[in-house]
């Protein structure tokens, strides 16, 4: 009797035991969540997330997105912004025959890829985030995000970061002015500020909108002779690879006279093989070619100089008092979401796209006689360690007819917006066209070159200049 007693007191110890076990375990895995991170319990952001779901959910046909910043209805609630050619409450209604626009470089390529990332990507900030001026250290730049920005460029194998200091800016735009200031601070005469032809147009429109005595644009590069930059202060734009052309470029202007600013904002390698990590004075590049975020408006320099750095400093300080903690956190979240894994996803996922879209514009100007487009040969890359083709933001068309003064006038007239030639410093036969666009705008852009190439009736080959 005893031993029947003390056997049933072990077995409810055994039990009881092995029920703790259970609780235990059970506490513990609601506890933690993957990769044994500690799940935390979501209080005043979940209003926030839960907004966010909810326009991110309403559907607009894939033709179009709705904001929780965007349009709304007559009730207050968000509705559809349609991509052009599309209309409707979804999105749903299409307009085929309406322009195609490719004047503008909005890079929304990229939008299913973050649409695929949606979670490593977000970013919900709270109400009292960063409310002072500065970081800690009376900075106004995120270490962190320093830090991400000189991983980042290690990985993409397309500049070297060493012994350089990082300028944040409002976009590439923002930073090229303020080293054009930096440059030309403390001069012995005024600066010569050049870029060889076709060039960006922003270079002159910029440096004439804030010239000073210090600077003023001089135009093309390429005129200038050897002798006139020998004694002269200059300072040139070096876009690499170039807009609109998309061709690897070197400075023109050579002596001890010279400064450059090299405008890498295309030098990932979605856009053009990388030979080599650049190392150059001044580079600047734009989060807007790279991640596709042209809106969050950031771009950062590597420089090599101290004072150049610091009169960058000094600049944007003037300007902006710092950039935006919003868009420094929201750039730091995309830098991470990028670097997940090995870092290369969207490098791969965008140099397909992008060479997809080259390969299908240059089967439609093979056909024409009326039309070239130019000429990117193929080049080693060191990111992909290989050899590999083109896959240019651009298309840069010339009308190869004597008639055809004017390109951008005979698109238009096939309903295809492009930016004319003269916008580059060059003659209207030439027109940019950008592939950077959304699936909706760059069809279009196919539909009608093709029509407008059928029409010639010409099945040979025109060789590209």
């Amino acid at each position: 009797m005893g031993m029947g007693r003390k056997g049933n007191s072990y077995s409810w110890l055994s039990l009881c035991l092995l029920g703790s076990t259970i609780v235990n375990i059970y506490f513990l895995s609601d506890l933690l969540c993957n990769d044994g991170k500690v799940k935390v319990k979501v209080s005043w952001s979940e209003e926030g997330a839960a907004k966010a779901e909810e326009v991110a959910a309403i559907n607009c046909s894939n033709h179009g997105r709705a904001y929780l910043d965007g349009m709304i209805n007559e009730d207050g609630k968000p509705v559809c912004e349609c991509h052009t050619c599309y209309a409707g409450s979804d999105c749903s209604l299409s307009s085929p025959d309406c322009a195609a626009d490719a004047d503008s470089g909005d890079p929304l390529f990229l939008e299913n890829f973050w649409m695929h990332h949606a979670s490593s990507s977000a970013v919900l900030i709270s109400g009292w985030h960063r409310m002072s001026y500065n970081f800690p250290g009376l900075t106004a730049i995120s270490e962190v995000l320093d830090s991400h920005i000189r991983h980042l460029h290690h990985v993409a194998k397309n500049a070297l970061t060493e012994g350089k200091y990082i300028v944040f800016g409002g976009g590439s735009t923002q930073l090229l002015n303020a080293a054009v200031y930096a440059l030309s601070a403390n001069l012995s005469s005024p600066a010569s500020v050049v870029a060889a032809v076709p060039s960006y147009p922003l270079y002159k429109t910029q440096t004439d909108f804030f010239q000073n005595k210090n600077y003023a644009f001089k135009g093309d590069a390429s005129l200038m002779s050897n002798a006139s930059y020998a004694n002269t202060n200059v300072i040139e734009f070096v876009t690499s690879p170039n807009n609109p052309d998309g061709n690897l470029k070197e400075a023109v202007c050579k002596g001890p006279c010279v400064r450059a600013i090299y405008d890498h904002a295309y030098f990932w390698p979605h856009f053009t093989a990388i030979p080599s990590p650049a190392d150059e004075d001044v580079m600047i590049f734009t989060i807007s070619k790279l991640t596709g975020h042209a809106g969050s408006r950031f771009g950062w320099a590597l420089v090599k100089d101290k004072e150049v750095y610091n009169n960058m400093m000094t600049y944007i300080s003037v300007a902006e008092m710092g950039i935006s903690r919003e868009t420094q956190i929201r750039a730091l979240q995309l830098m991470k979401a990028i670097l997940r894994g090995d870092g290369k996803e969207i490098f791969d996922y965008a140099f397909e796209k992008m060479s997809d879209r080259w390969g299908k514009l240059s089967q439609i100007f093979s056909k024409s006689k009326r039309f070239s487009i130019q000429e990117i040969p193929p080049l080693y890359c060191n990111f992909f360690d290989k050899v590999r083709g083109p896959s240019p933001g651009y298309a840069w068309v010339k009308c190869e007819r004597e008639e055809d003064l004017d390109c951008t006038r005979v698109l238009r007239e096939a309903n295809i917006i492009g930016r004319a030639g003269s916008k580059f410093s060059v003659d209207d036969r030439h027109v940019r066209l950008s592939l950077l666009k959304g699936d909706d705008d760059f069809n279009l852009l196919l539909n009608h070159l093709e029509k407008l190439v059928d029409e010639e009736g010409v099945p040979e080959a025109v060789s590209s200049f």
